[in-house]
Protein backbone atom coordinates (compact mmCIF):
# COMPACT_ATOMS: atom_id res chain seq x y z
CA UNK A 1 0.00 0.00 0.00
CA UNK A 2 1.36 3.44 -0.91
CA UNK A 3 2.26 5.73 1.96
CA UNK A 4 1.54 9.42 1.41
CA UNK A 5 3.77 12.08 2.97
CA UNK A 6 3.41 15.78 3.46
CA UNK A 7 5.72 18.26 5.11
CA UNK A 8 4.97 19.10 8.70
CA UNK A 9 6.53 22.00 10.56
CA UNK A 10 9.15 21.07 13.13
CA UNK A 11 11.07 23.83 14.81
CA UNK A 12 14.73 23.33 15.39
CA UNK A 13 16.15 26.50 16.83
CA UNK A 14 19.77 27.42 16.33
CA UNK A 15 21.16 30.63 17.70
CA UNK A 16 23.32 31.81 14.84
CA UNK A 17 26.44 33.87 15.25
CA UNK A 18 27.25 34.17 11.56
CA UNK A 19 25.73 37.60 11.18
CA UNK A 20 25.54 40.66 13.40
CA UNK A 21 22.47 42.79 13.76
CA UNK A 22 22.17 46.39 12.67
CA UNK A 23 22.12 49.45 14.89
CA UNK A 24 18.42 48.87 15.52
CA UNK A 25 18.94 45.53 17.26
CA UNK A 26 18.37 46.98 20.71
CA UNK A 27 14.76 47.52 19.69
CA UNK A 28 14.07 44.29 17.77
CA UNK A 29 14.66 40.56 17.79
CA UNK A 30 15.70 39.10 14.43
CA UNK A 31 15.11 35.59 13.12
CA UNK A 32 15.02 33.69 9.84
CA UNK A 33 12.85 30.69 9.01
CA UNK A 34 14.60 28.20 6.70
CA UNK A 35 13.72 24.82 5.24
CA UNK A 36 15.62 22.09 7.10
CA UNK A 37 16.33 20.06 3.93
CA UNK A 38 17.14 22.73 1.36
CA UNK A 39 18.14 25.71 3.47
CA UNK A 40 15.76 27.85 1.41
CA UNK A 41 13.87 30.64 3.17
CA UNK A 42 10.25 29.98 4.10
CA UNK A 43 8.62 33.03 2.54
CA UNK A 44 5.44 34.62 3.93
CA UNK A 45 5.03 32.30 6.91
CA UNK A 46 2.70 33.75 9.58
CA UNK A 47 4.34 34.58 12.91
CA UNK A 48 1.63 35.24 15.53
CA UNK A 49 2.01 36.50 19.10
CA UNK A 50 0.28 33.82 21.17
CA UNK A 51 -2.86 35.06 22.89
CA UNK A 52 -2.86 38.35 20.97
CA UNK A 53 -4.43 39.54 17.76
CA UNK A 54 -1.28 40.75 16.08
CA UNK A 55 1.74 39.21 14.40
CA UNK A 56 3.99 39.48 11.37
CA UNK A 57 4.82 37.72 8.07
CA UNK A 58 8.29 36.45 7.11
CA UNK A 59 10.12 38.31 4.34
CA UNK A 60 11.49 37.07 1.03
CA UNK A 61 14.65 35.96 2.82
CA UNK A 62 12.60 34.18 5.50
CA UNK A 63 13.44 36.84 8.07
CA UNK A 64 11.19 38.58 10.53
CA UNK A 65 11.67 40.96 13.42
CA UNK A 66 9.75 41.45 16.65
CA UNK A 67 9.92 44.23 19.25
CA UNK A 68 12.36 43.33 22.02
CA UNK A 69 9.66 44.21 24.54
CA UNK A 70 7.81 41.02 23.61
CA UNK A 71 10.83 38.98 24.69
CA UNK A 72 11.16 40.93 27.93
CA UNK A 73 7.47 40.30 28.65
CA UNK A 74 8.00 36.55 28.20
CA UNK A 75 5.68 36.22 25.19
CA UNK A 76 5.49 33.15 22.93
CA UNK A 77 4.99 32.99 19.17
CA UNK A 78 3.34 30.55 16.78
CA UNK A 79 4.64 30.02 13.25
CA UNK A 80 2.31 28.59 10.64
CA UNK A 81 2.64 28.02 6.93
CA UNK A 82 0.32 26.32 4.49
CA UNK A 83 1.06 22.59 4.35
CA UNK A 84 2.89 22.64 7.68
CA UNK A 85 1.93 22.06 11.29
CA UNK A 86 1.61 25.13 13.52
CA UNK A 87 4.33 25.25 16.18
CA UNK A 88 4.92 27.38 19.27
CA UNK A 89 8.01 28.46 21.20
CA UNK A 90 9.07 31.06 23.75
CA UNK A 91 10.73 34.30 22.66
CA UNK A 92 13.17 34.12 25.55
CA UNK A 93 14.85 31.27 23.67
CA UNK A 94 15.79 33.77 20.95
CA UNK A 95 19.09 35.61 21.23
CA UNK A 96 18.68 39.39 21.45
CA UNK A 97 22.09 39.96 19.82
CA UNK A 98 22.15 37.67 16.76
CA UNK A 99 20.01 36.60 13.83
CA UNK A 100 18.30 33.46 15.11
CA UNK A 101 17.81 30.58 12.67
CA UNK A 102 14.62 28.54 12.85
CA UNK A 103 14.70 25.42 10.68
CA UNK A 104 11.66 23.51 9.48
CA UNK A 105 11.92 19.77 8.90
CA UNK A 106 9.51 17.31 7.21
CA UNK A 107 7.50 14.56 8.90
CA UNK A 108 5.41 11.67 7.59
CA UNK A 109 1.70 11.03 7.92
CA UNK A 110 0.64 7.84 9.64
CA UNK A 111 -0.83 4.99 7.60
CA UNK A 112 -4.37 5.71 8.82
CA UNK A 113 -4.06 9.36 7.81
CA UNK A 114 -2.82 8.29 4.38
CA UNK A 115 -5.91 6.14 3.87
CA UNK A 116 -8.19 9.05 4.84
CA UNK A 117 -6.28 11.31 2.46
CA UNK A 118 -6.67 8.79 -0.35
CA UNK A 119 -10.45 8.66 0.20
CA UNK A 120 -10.65 12.41 0.03
CA UNK A 121 -8.90 12.38 -3.33
CA UNK A 122 -11.73 10.29 -4.75
CA UNK A 123 -14.10 13.23 -4.36
CA UNK A 124 -16.46 13.36 -7.34
CA UNK A 125 -15.91 17.09 -7.92
CA UNK A 126 -13.66 18.06 -10.80
CA UNK A 127 -11.05 20.80 -10.43
CA UNK A 128 -13.21 23.20 -12.46
CA UNK A 129 -16.28 22.40 -10.34
CA UNK A 130 -14.34 23.08 -7.12
CA UNK A 131 -13.18 26.47 -8.41
CA UNK A 132 -16.71 27.32 -9.55
CA UNK A 133 -18.13 26.51 -6.09
CA UNK A 134 -15.35 28.53 -4.44
CA UNK A 135 -16.15 31.62 -6.51
CA UNK A 136 -19.88 31.27 -5.88
CA UNK A 137 -19.21 30.92 -2.14
CA UNK A 138 -17.27 34.19 -1.78
CA UNK A 139 -20.36 36.04 -0.52
CA UNK A 140 -20.77 33.54 2.34
CA UNK A 141 -17.12 33.05 3.28
CA UNK A 142 -15.84 36.64 3.43
CA UNK A 143 -17.03 39.54 5.60
CA UNK A 144 -20.06 41.41 4.35
CA UNK A 145 -19.81 44.12 7.01
CA UNK A 146 -17.14 46.71 7.76
CA UNK A 147 -13.82 45.51 9.19
CA UNK A 148 -10.38 47.03 9.66
CA UNK A 149 -7.02 45.50 8.70
CA UNK A 150 -3.96 47.12 10.27
CA UNK A 151 -0.63 46.16 8.83
CA UNK A 152 2.79 46.83 7.39
CA UNK A 153 3.00 48.17 3.84
CA UNK A 154 6.15 48.48 1.76
CA UNK A 155 7.23 49.05 -1.80
CA UNK A 156 10.75 48.53 -3.07
CA UNK A 157 12.86 47.23 -5.94
CA UNK A 158 15.45 44.47 -6.06
CA UNK A 159 18.60 45.05 -8.05
CA UNK A 160 21.50 42.57 -7.96
CA UNK A 161 19.88 40.78 -4.97
CA UNK A 162 19.80 44.01 -2.95
CA UNK A 163 16.72 45.90 -1.75
CA UNK A 164 16.71 49.48 -3.09
CA UNK A 165 14.24 52.37 -2.78
CA UNK A 166 12.54 50.84 0.27
CA UNK A 167 9.50 52.80 1.46
CA UNK A 168 7.59 51.58 4.52
CA UNK A 169 4.33 52.43 6.27
CA UNK A 170 1.87 51.25 8.89
CA UNK A 171 -1.63 51.48 7.41
CA UNK A 172 -5.17 50.82 8.53
CA UNK A 173 -7.57 49.70 5.81
CA UNK A 174 -11.22 50.35 6.62
CA UNK A 175 -13.04 47.92 4.33
CA UNK A 176 -16.81 48.29 4.08
CA UNK A 177 -17.19 44.59 3.27
CA UNK A 178 -17.21 42.32 0.24
CA UNK A 179 -20.58 43.56 -0.99
CA UNK A 180 -19.08 46.97 -1.75
CA UNK A 181 -16.70 48.22 -4.42
CA UNK A 182 -13.28 48.32 -2.79
CA UNK A 183 -11.86 51.24 -4.80
CA UNK A 184 -14.90 53.41 -4.19
CA UNK A 185 -15.78 52.62 -0.58
CA UNK A 186 -12.64 51.56 1.30
CA UNK A 187 -10.59 54.16 3.20
CA UNK A 188 -7.03 54.06 4.48
CA UNK A 189 -5.40 55.73 7.46
CA UNK A 190 -1.64 56.22 7.58
CA UNK A 191 -0.26 55.60 11.07
CA UNK A 192 3.32 56.25 9.96
CA UNK A 193 5.57 56.17 6.89
CA UNK A 194 9.25 56.51 6.04
CA UNK A 195 11.52 56.55 3.02
CA UNK A 196 14.10 54.18 4.49
CA UNK A 197 17.45 55.91 3.93
CA UNK A 198 19.33 52.94 5.41
CA UNK A 199 18.67 51.24 2.07
CA UNK A 200 20.24 52.50 -1.15
CA UNK A 201 18.20 55.00 -3.15
CA UNK A 202 18.46 54.27 -6.87
CA UNK A 203 17.39 57.24 -8.99
CA UNK A 204 16.83 55.17 -12.13
CA UNK A 205 14.47 52.80 -10.34
CA UNK A 206 12.50 55.72 -8.89
CA UNK A 207 11.70 57.20 -12.31
CA UNK A 208 8.08 57.33 -13.43
CA UNK A 209 7.05 54.85 -16.10
CA UNK A 210 7.80 56.21 -19.58
CA UNK A 211 6.38 54.01 -22.34
CA UNK A 212 6.80 56.70 -25.00
CA UNK A 213 10.60 56.99 -24.82
CA UNK A 214 11.22 53.57 -23.23
CA UNK A 215 13.21 55.08 -20.39
CA UNK A 216 11.25 52.96 -17.89
CA UNK A 217 8.70 50.41 -19.01
CA UNK A 218 7.33 46.91 -18.56
CA UNK A 219 8.08 44.75 -21.58
CA UNK A 220 4.93 43.22 -23.12
CA UNK A 221 2.72 44.68 -20.40
CA UNK A 222 1.29 47.92 -19.08
CA UNK A 223 0.71 48.82 -15.43
CA UNK A 224 -2.41 50.94 -15.02
CA UNK A 225 -2.43 53.38 -12.09
CA UNK A 226 -6.21 52.86 -11.70
CA UNK A 227 -6.39 56.56 -10.82
CA UNK A 228 -4.57 56.03 -7.53
CA UNK A 229 -1.25 55.62 -5.77
CA UNK A 230 0.96 52.60 -5.03
CA UNK A 231 -1.45 51.12 -2.49
CA UNK A 232 -4.40 51.48 -4.87
CA UNK A 233 -2.44 49.53 -7.49
CA UNK A 234 -1.74 46.81 -4.94
CA UNK A 235 -5.36 46.56 -3.74
CA UNK A 236 -6.84 46.09 -7.22
CA UNK A 237 -4.59 43.06 -7.67
CA UNK A 238 -6.48 41.22 -4.94
CA UNK A 239 -8.75 39.30 -7.31
CA UNK A 240 -10.67 37.71 -4.42
CA UNK A 241 -11.65 41.04 -2.87
CA UNK A 242 -12.36 42.44 -6.34
CA UNK A 243 -14.14 39.32 -7.58
CA UNK A 244 -16.87 41.24 -9.41
CA UNK A 245 -14.74 43.92 -11.14
CA UNK A 246 -11.85 43.78 -13.59
CA UNK A 247 -8.70 43.07 -11.60
CA UNK A 248 -5.79 42.13 -13.89
CA UNK A 249 -5.02 40.05 -16.99
CA UNK A 250 -5.95 37.25 -17.39
CA UNK A 251 -8.02 36.85 -14.27
CA UNK A 252 -10.04 39.84 -15.40
CA UNK A 253 -13.39 39.61 -13.56
CA UNK A 254 -12.91 36.57 -11.32
CA UNK A 255 -16.57 35.55 -11.12
CA UNK A 256 -17.21 35.71 -14.87
CA UNK A 257 -13.88 35.36 -16.73
CA UNK A 258 -11.49 33.29 -14.64
CA UNK A 259 -12.98 29.87 -15.40
CA UNK A 260 -13.14 30.58 -19.11
CA UNK A 261 -9.56 31.84 -19.29
CA UNK A 262 -7.73 28.89 -17.68
CA UNK A 263 -7.34 25.12 -17.54
CA UNK A 264 -7.53 23.45 -14.10
CA UNK A 265 -6.05 20.37 -12.44
CA UNK A 266 -6.38 18.76 -9.00
CA UNK A 267 -3.17 18.35 -7.00
CA UNK A 268 -2.58 16.62 -3.63
CA UNK A 269 -4.50 18.05 -0.68
CA UNK A 270 -2.66 20.00 2.01
CA UNK A 271 -3.47 21.23 5.50
CA UNK A 272 -3.73 24.79 6.87
CA UNK A 273 -4.38 25.30 10.59
CA UNK A 274 -6.06 21.88 10.88
CA UNK A 275 -8.22 22.54 7.82
CA UNK A 276 -7.81 20.30 4.78
CA UNK A 277 -7.52 22.20 1.50
CA UNK A 278 -7.95 21.30 -2.13
CA UNK A 279 -4.95 22.38 -4.20
CA UNK A 280 -6.01 23.35 -7.72
CA UNK A 281 -3.34 24.29 -10.23
CA UNK A 282 -4.24 26.22 -13.36
CA UNK A 283 -2.51 27.16 -16.60
CA UNK A 284 -2.97 29.05 -19.82
CA UNK A 285 -0.82 29.48 -22.92
CA UNK A 286 -1.34 32.54 -25.10
CA UNK A 287 0.66 33.91 -28.03
CA UNK A 288 3.03 36.04 -25.94
CA UNK A 289 2.31 34.71 -22.46
CA UNK A 290 2.21 31.70 -20.17
CA UNK A 291 0.11 31.57 -17.01
CA UNK A 292 0.75 29.30 -14.02
CA UNK A 293 -1.00 29.48 -10.68
CA UNK A 294 -2.61 27.69 -7.75
CA UNK A 295 -5.73 27.99 -5.62
CA UNK A 296 -5.96 26.60 -2.09
CA UNK A 297 -9.61 25.95 -1.29
CA UNK A 298 -11.26 24.65 1.89
CA UNK A 299 -12.85 21.20 1.63
CA UNK A 300 -15.37 22.26 4.29
CA UNK A 301 -16.95 25.37 2.79
CA UNK A 302 -14.95 26.12 -0.40
CA UNK A 303 -13.33 29.27 1.03
CA UNK A 304 -10.27 30.37 -0.96
CA UNK A 305 -7.35 30.50 1.48
CA UNK A 306 -4.68 31.45 -1.02
CA UNK A 307 -4.29 32.42 -4.67
CA UNK A 308 -0.99 32.37 -6.57
CA UNK A 309 -0.90 33.85 -10.07
CA UNK A 310 2.17 34.27 -12.31
CA UNK A 311 2.27 35.63 -15.86
CA UNK A 312 5.38 34.66 -17.86
CA UNK A 313 6.98 35.98 -21.02
CA UNK A 314 6.88 33.09 -23.54
CA UNK A 315 9.93 34.41 -25.40
CA UNK A 316 12.26 35.55 -22.65
CA UNK A 317 14.17 32.81 -20.80
CA UNK A 318 16.43 32.74 -17.75
CA UNK A 319 20.12 32.73 -18.48
CA UNK A 320 22.28 29.64 -17.84
CA UNK A 321 19.33 27.24 -17.81
CA UNK A 322 17.86 28.59 -14.55
CA UNK A 323 14.30 27.80 -13.47
CA UNK A 324 12.02 29.39 -10.87
CA UNK A 325 10.31 27.70 -7.91
CA UNK A 326 7.70 26.25 -10.30
CA UNK A 327 10.41 24.69 -12.48
CA UNK A 328 9.71 27.16 -15.29
CA UNK A 329 12.57 28.72 -17.26
CA UNK A 330 10.57 31.67 -18.61
CA UNK A 331 10.98 35.10 -17.03
CA UNK A 332 7.97 36.24 -14.98
CA UNK A 333 6.36 39.53 -16.02
CA UNK A 334 4.32 39.75 -12.83
CA UNK A 335 3.21 37.64 -9.88
CA UNK A 336 0.39 38.13 -7.37
CA UNK A 337 0.22 36.20 -4.08
CA UNK A 338 -2.88 36.65 -1.93
CA UNK A 339 -3.63 34.84 1.32
CA UNK A 340 -6.65 34.91 3.64
CA UNK A 341 -6.95 33.43 7.15
CA UNK A 342 -10.05 32.21 8.94
CA UNK A 343 -10.89 34.41 11.94
CA UNK A 344 -14.13 35.01 13.77
CA UNK A 345 -15.88 32.60 11.39
CA UNK A 346 -14.93 34.50 8.19
CA UNK A 347 -11.94 34.76 5.85
CA UNK A 348 -9.91 37.93 6.45
CA UNK A 349 -6.84 39.17 4.53
CA UNK A 350 -3.44 37.97 5.76
CA UNK A 351 -1.16 39.40 3.06
CA UNK A 352 -0.92 40.40 -0.57
CA UNK A 353 2.30 40.67 -2.58
CA UNK A 354 2.40 42.06 -6.11
CA UNK A 355 5.61 41.82 -8.13
CA UNK A 356 6.47 42.97 -11.64
CA UNK A 357 9.67 43.48 -13.61
CA UNK A 358 10.50 46.68 -15.42
CA UNK A 359 13.29 47.85 -17.69
CA UNK A 360 15.26 51.08 -17.35
CA UNK A 361 16.95 52.40 -20.46
CA UNK A 362 20.59 53.48 -20.17
CA UNK A 363 22.08 56.26 -22.28
CA UNK A 364 23.76 54.81 -25.40
CA UNK A 365 27.52 54.38 -25.13
CA UNK A 366 28.13 55.16 -28.81
CA UNK A 367 26.24 58.07 -30.37
CA UNK A 368 26.22 60.57 -33.26
CA UNK A 369 27.24 63.91 -31.78
CA UNK A 370 26.19 66.05 -34.75
CA UNK A 371 25.85 66.18 -38.54
CA UNK A 372 27.33 69.20 -40.35
CA UNK A 373 27.24 70.50 -43.91
CA UNK A 374 30.74 71.30 -45.20
CA UNK A 375 30.35 73.61 -48.21
CA UNK A 376 34.01 73.80 -49.30
CA UNK A 377 34.39 70.00 -49.22
CA UNK A 378 30.96 69.43 -50.74
CA UNK A 379 29.93 66.80 -48.18
CA UNK A 380 28.11 66.10 -44.95
CA UNK A 381 30.27 65.36 -41.90
CA UNK A 382 28.90 62.87 -39.36
CA UNK A 383 30.66 63.23 -36.01
CA UNK A 384 30.68 60.33 -33.51
CA UNK A 385 31.77 60.26 -29.86
CA UNK A 386 33.96 57.17 -30.37
CA UNK A 387 36.32 55.85 -33.06
CA UNK A 388 34.24 54.05 -35.67
CA UNK A 389 34.74 50.57 -37.12
CA UNK A 390 35.64 51.14 -40.78
CA UNK A 391 33.63 48.38 -42.52
CA UNK A 392 30.22 49.28 -41.04
CA UNK A 393 30.93 53.03 -41.30
CA UNK A 394 31.69 52.67 -45.03
CA UNK A 395 28.27 51.25 -45.99
CA UNK A 396 26.07 53.76 -47.80
CA UNK A 397 22.92 52.02 -46.61
CA UNK A 398 23.71 52.93 -43.01
CA UNK A 399 23.07 56.63 -43.70
CA UNK A 400 19.70 58.21 -44.47
CA UNK A 401 20.22 61.93 -45.17
CA UNK A 402 17.21 63.98 -46.23
CA UNK A 403 16.78 67.57 -47.39
CA UNK A 404 13.26 68.99 -47.42
CA UNK A 405 12.20 65.41 -46.61
CA UNK A 406 13.72 64.07 -49.85
CA UNK A 407 16.36 61.38 -49.52
CA UNK A 408 19.77 62.38 -50.87
CA UNK A 409 21.58 59.72 -52.88
CA UNK A 410 25.12 59.02 -51.66
CA UNK A 411 28.05 58.99 -54.05
CA UNK A 412 30.90 57.92 -51.77
CA UNK A 413 32.00 57.76 -48.11
CA UNK A 414 35.32 58.61 -46.49
CA UNK A 415 35.93 57.21 -42.99
CA UNK A 416 38.20 59.05 -40.56
CA UNK A 417 38.58 58.14 -36.86
CA UNK A 418 35.57 59.76 -35.18
CA UNK A 419 34.19 61.41 -38.33
CA UNK A 420 32.66 60.15 -41.56
CA UNK A 421 32.47 62.31 -44.67
CA UNK A 422 29.38 61.52 -46.73
CA UNK A 423 29.53 62.88 -50.28
CA UNK A 424 26.12 63.33 -51.93
CA UNK A 425 25.41 62.47 -55.55
CA UNK A 426 24.41 66.05 -56.46
CA UNK A 427 25.38 68.38 -59.27
CA UNK A 428 27.34 71.50 -58.34
CA UNK A 429 24.22 73.56 -58.99
CA UNK A 430 22.01 71.45 -56.73
CA UNK A 431 24.61 71.45 -53.96
CA UNK A 432 24.97 75.27 -54.14
CA UNK A 433 21.19 75.56 -54.03
CA UNK A 434 21.13 73.38 -50.91
CA UNK A 435 23.74 75.60 -49.21
CA UNK A 436 21.79 78.74 -50.19
CA UNK A 437 18.59 77.43 -48.62
CA UNK A 438 20.44 76.41 -45.47
CA UNK A 439 22.05 79.85 -45.13
CA UNK A 440 18.72 81.60 -45.73
CA UNK A 441 16.99 79.45 -43.12
CA UNK A 442 19.75 80.09 -40.58
CA UNK A 443 19.54 83.87 -41.08
CA UNK A 444 15.79 83.69 -40.37
CA UNK A 445 16.52 81.56 -37.27
CA UNK A 446 14.53 78.76 -38.86
CA UNK A 447 14.84 75.27 -37.35
CA UNK A 448 17.45 73.68 -39.59
CA UNK A 449 16.39 70.18 -38.47
CA UNK A 450 13.14 70.72 -40.36
CA UNK A 451 15.16 71.16 -43.54
CA UNK A 452 17.96 68.68 -43.03
CA UNK A 453 17.74 65.39 -41.17
CA UNK A 454 20.16 62.50 -40.87
CA UNK A 455 19.63 59.02 -39.45
CA UNK A 456 22.56 56.66 -38.89
CA UNK A 457 22.00 52.95 -38.27
CA UNK A 458 24.16 49.82 -37.90
CA UNK A 459 27.42 51.73 -37.68
CA UNK A 460 29.60 50.27 -34.92
CA UNK A 461 32.55 51.50 -32.94
CA UNK A 462 35.80 49.56 -32.59
CA UNK A 463 34.40 47.74 -29.57
CA UNK A 464 31.51 46.40 -31.65
CA UNK A 465 28.84 48.60 -30.03
CA UNK A 466 26.11 49.73 -32.42
CA UNK A 467 25.42 53.45 -32.71
CA UNK A 468 22.53 54.80 -30.57
CA UNK A 469 21.88 51.32 -29.17
CA UNK A 470 19.99 51.51 -25.88
CA UNK A 471 20.97 49.17 -23.08
CA UNK A 472 18.44 48.14 -20.48
CA UNK A 473 18.73 47.17 -16.85
CA UNK A 474 16.08 44.93 -15.29
CA UNK A 475 14.57 45.68 -11.90
CA UNK A 476 12.07 43.71 -9.82
CA UNK A 477 9.37 45.93 -8.31
CA UNK A 478 7.35 44.86 -5.25
CA UNK A 479 4.31 46.27 -3.46
CA UNK A 480 3.23 44.34 -0.37
CA UNK A 481 0.82 44.59 2.56
CA UNK A 482 1.11 42.27 5.57
CA UNK A 483 -1.75 42.33 8.05
CA UNK A 484 -0.75 42.53 11.71
CA UNK A 485 -4.22 42.80 13.22
CA UNK A 486 -7.85 42.35 12.13
CA UNK A 487 -10.63 44.29 13.83
CA UNK A 488 -13.79 42.44 12.80
CA UNK A 489 -16.12 45.21 14.05
CA UNK A 490 -14.39 47.98 12.16
CA UNK A 491 -12.00 50.76 13.13
CA UNK A 492 -11.95 52.09 16.68
CA UNK A 493 -10.95 55.54 15.34
CA UNK A 494 -13.77 57.84 14.27
CA UNK A 495 -11.91 60.61 12.47
CA UNK A 496 -12.21 61.09 8.71
CA UNK A 497 -8.56 61.97 8.07
CA UNK A 498 -7.91 59.34 5.41
CA UNK A 499 -5.12 58.85 2.90
CA UNK A 500 -5.54 60.70 -0.38
CA UNK A 501 -5.60 57.88 -2.90
CA UNK A 502 -4.57 60.00 -5.89
CA UNK A 503 -1.17 61.09 -4.52
CA UNK A 504 1.78 58.92 -3.43
CA UNK A 505 1.71 57.52 0.09
CA UNK A 506 5.07 59.08 0.86
CA UNK A 507 4.34 62.65 -0.26
CA UNK A 508 2.77 64.98 2.30
CA UNK A 509 0.08 62.61 3.49
CA UNK A 510 -1.56 63.03 6.89
CA UNK A 511 -0.28 60.75 9.66
CA UNK A 512 -2.73 59.68 12.38
CA UNK A 513 -1.20 57.64 15.20
CA UNK A 514 -3.59 55.82 17.55
CA UNK A 515 -2.95 55.52 21.28
CA UNK A 516 -1.81 51.90 20.83
CA UNK A 517 0.58 52.69 17.97
CA UNK A 518 3.45 50.89 19.76
CA UNK A 519 1.64 47.57 19.17
CA UNK A 520 2.51 47.75 15.45
CA UNK A 521 5.94 47.73 13.85
CA UNK A 522 7.67 47.77 10.48
CA UNK A 523 9.06 44.35 9.54
CA UNK A 524 12.05 45.85 7.70
CA UNK A 525 13.95 43.15 5.75
CA UNK A 526 17.67 42.56 5.69
CA UNK A 527 19.43 44.64 3.05
CA UNK A 528 20.47 41.66 0.91
CA UNK A 529 17.98 38.87 0.19
CA UNK A 530 20.80 36.29 0.32
CA UNK A 531 22.02 37.30 3.81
Amino acid sequence: MRIFTIKVLFLFLIVSSYSSLSAQTSEFLRAKVLDQETGDPVVFATVSIKGKANGVITNMDGSFRLPITLRVAGESIEISFMGYEKKEFELQKLSPNDINIIRLSPATISLSEAVVSAKRKRSGLSARAIVRKAIRSIANNYPANEFAAIGYYRDYQIKDDNYVNLNEAILEVIDKGFRTNDQESSNIRIYDYINNINFKRDAQGERKYDYKNYKKFIDKAYLDSYGGNEFTILRIHDAIRNHNVNSYDFVNVLESDFLENHFFKKENDIQDDNEVLYVISFKQSIVKYLVHGKLFISKNNFAIHKMEYTLYDRIRKFENGQVDKQGIDNVAIFEVLTEYKRKYGKMYPNYISFFNIFEVGQLPEFIVKEVLLDGPKGCFIVKFNRIVEKVSASKKGNYDIRFEDKKIEIDRIKVLETEVEVYPKLSDKDFRNLIYKMDAAQSRKFDLMKLLSAEVTDVRNRGGVKVNEMKYETYRQFREFFVQEIKANGSVLKDTLFMKKDIPIFENQLIIKPDNFDEYWMNTPLKNIKN
